[in-house]
């Protein structure tokens, strides 16, 4: 009998299945989160073939390695941690390197945006977060969208907590940057 986690887990009979080796349960953990793996690993890499190598593969390491899962975060934290982790590594085969860089100031955002069109302009968005340098974007998408705060990017990144503000203030201002000069197009 597996011991109680200290995270409750809607999916703990599914994980404890995966414990004894039961390839339908593995299956049906794909299942419930392959499409949010592959794209966090999309976000950080940029490229959805290499998203989805890692994706697999980090499947395959928390299929190998879920007896170290303790349950003092839910499944699925511990599981993108796998993902974002090989998705850097993958990065840093690349020689990802950052620039330390001095925070700057942001200007203020026009407040007259249009709304008739929102999916174009999220679109156009994700567009010019893909386009952005590696650094820039790791950062950036691991604090807007996986929720992490700048000790923790800093930890996951092996860089210092400053860094990872400066990256991200320089992030968000040569994304306004790219969608100021998009609009004047």
């Amino acid at each position: 009998m597996a011991k109680e986690p200290a995270y409750p887990n809607i999916h703990q009979d599914l994980i404890d299945r995966c414990r004894d080796s039961d390839r339908g349960a593995q299956f049906e953990i794909y299942g419930l989160y392959y499409k949010a793996m592959y794209n966090t690993s999309l976000r950080i890499l940029k490229d959805p073939g290499e998203a989805e190598d890692i994706m697999q593969e980090s499947f395959l390491s928390a299929f190998d390695k879920i007896e170290t899962y303790s349950g003092t975060v839910s499944f699925g934290a511990w599981l993108k941690k796998i993902v974002i982790n090989r998705s850097f590594d993958s990065l840093k085969k690349r020689r990802l390197s950052f620039e330390i860089l001095d925070e700057g100031v942001i200007p203020e955002r026009d407040e007259g945006s249009d709304d008739d069109d929102i999916s174009d302009r999220i679109e156009e968005i994700r567009k010019a977060i893909m386009r952005l340098p590696d650094g820039f974007r790791v950062v950036l998408t691991l604090y807007l969208f996986e929720g992490y705060d700048h000790e923790e990017i800093g930890q996951i990144l092996d860089i210092n907590p400053s860094t990872s503000r400066s990256q991200f203030t320089r992030a968000r201002k040569k994304l306004e940057e790219m969608l100021k000069n998009r609009k004047n197009e």
